[in-house]
């Protein structure tokens, strides 16, 4: 798509300077997140030490998306692959509390 070659290298360019910056920090921190929504379709997972994919179960993400799901999974890479792809996956169909611990316990492993 036109749109997408425009614009993921401006995204990648303002994405390391962003690293840089937080690498001249006095006291940079330990663990710097960044969320891409088309990180395997761009072909762009070797930029990250390493990827966490949370998905949910297709009900609740038609729900969210509504008509739009099914243009947009024409697209993408299925979840299974991305899954499998991942150094760290979560099916969100819990409670926020869950999810809050999933996250936690990837950013302790991490950082640990």
């Amino acid at each position: 798509m036109w749109l997408e070659r425009l614009l993921h290298p401006r995204v990648i360019q303002r994405t390391e300077a962003w690293r840089d910056e937080l690498g001249r920090l006095p006291d940079p921190p330990d663990l710097a997140v960044n969320e891409v929504p088309l990180l395997y379709e761009a072909g762009a997972e070797s930029r990250f030490d390493a990827v966490v994919v949370i998905t949910a179960p297709r009900e609740l993400r038609a729900e969210r998306a509504g008509d739009r799901l099914d243009e947009r999974e024409r697209r993408l890479i299925p979840d299974e692959e991305k899954v499998s792809r991942a150094d760290f996956a979560y099916v969100n169909d819990g409670s926020l509390e869950e999810l809050d611990a999933f996250v936690a316990d990837v950013v302790r492993r991490l950082t640990g």
